[in-house]
């Protein structure tokens, strides 16, 4: 199973949101390429980033700071936030992104996901972002009338090989990750799912593991020191 440091990038700064809200957003960093290629060199064998400013407006405004993390890290780096047309993806592939984490518009625009993955395959991955049973879009802050399930569906059938699954209500809070959901989207899933939200340490790392999932999203709990990320990959083997 992988462990992998997130990297999120607010106003040029690494930061955080407790439960996705971003009067809540705490500071870590005024350097993300810094804090990046510090996650490489401890052993993470993939990093994500998000852009929070575009997940929030649709508008990139961190896209030299992506660019200066996939150069200065050996490891490959997914990375999301705001990605709403093709061409967006392709200009995120060209700064050396590997996975490109497509999340409002999977579910906004149909014809869109279809299209990115059918040019794009496996470099394509959905961000499955839920709160209160439902998905969350642009930046968590409104949601449609889709559940978990559905979802899955919806994104499988529009050839997404891969989700990234993050309950909103729990992310940064450090209370453990939503395990009912996990499974809830496990059930309905045929590809690899990787989970972020709420993993505050390594007895949440291990039972995801048993869970199966194929990775895990570690962000405040790295930055606070709950977690050590070398403890954390040893405990994945």
């Amino acid at each position: 199973m992988l462990i992998i440091p997130a990297t999120d990038i607010l106003g040029g700064r690494c930061a955080r949101l407790y439960q996705g809200r971003f009067d809540r957003a705490t500071v870590y960093s005024d350097d993300p390429v810094a804090v990046a290629r510090a996650w490489a060199e401890a052993g993470a064998r993939w990093l994500h980033i998000v852009d929070l400013d575009a997940a929030r407006t649709g508008q990139p405004v961190n896209l030299g700071i992506i660019r200066a993390i996939c150069r200065a890290v050996s490891v490959p780096v997914q990375c999301g936030g705001g990605v709403r047309t093709l061409s967006r993806v392709e200009e995120l592939l060209g700064l050396g992104v590997s996975r490109v984490v497509v999340g409002t518009a999977a579910f906004t625009d149909p014809h869109f996901l279809a299209e990115a993955c059918r040019r794009f395959g496996d470099r394509i991955a959905v961000a499955l972002d839920v709160r209160d049973g439902h998905v969350a879009i642009s930046g968590w802050e409104s949601t449609v009338a889709l559940d978990p399930v559905e979802a899955v569906r919806r994104v499988e059938a529009a050839g997404v090989r891969r989700i990234i699954l993050t309950d909103a209500g729990r992310d940064g809070t450090l209370g453990g990750a939503n395990l009912d959901l996990v499974r809830q989207v496990l059930g309905a899933a045929s590809v690899p799912v990787i989970v972020g939200g709420g993993v505050g340490g390594l007895e949440d790392i291990r039972a995801l593991k048993a869970l199966g999932v194929e990775g895990v999203i570690l962000g405040r709990a790295l930055y606070e020191g709950r977690l050590d990320l070398k403890e954390a990959l040893a405990a994945v083997g």
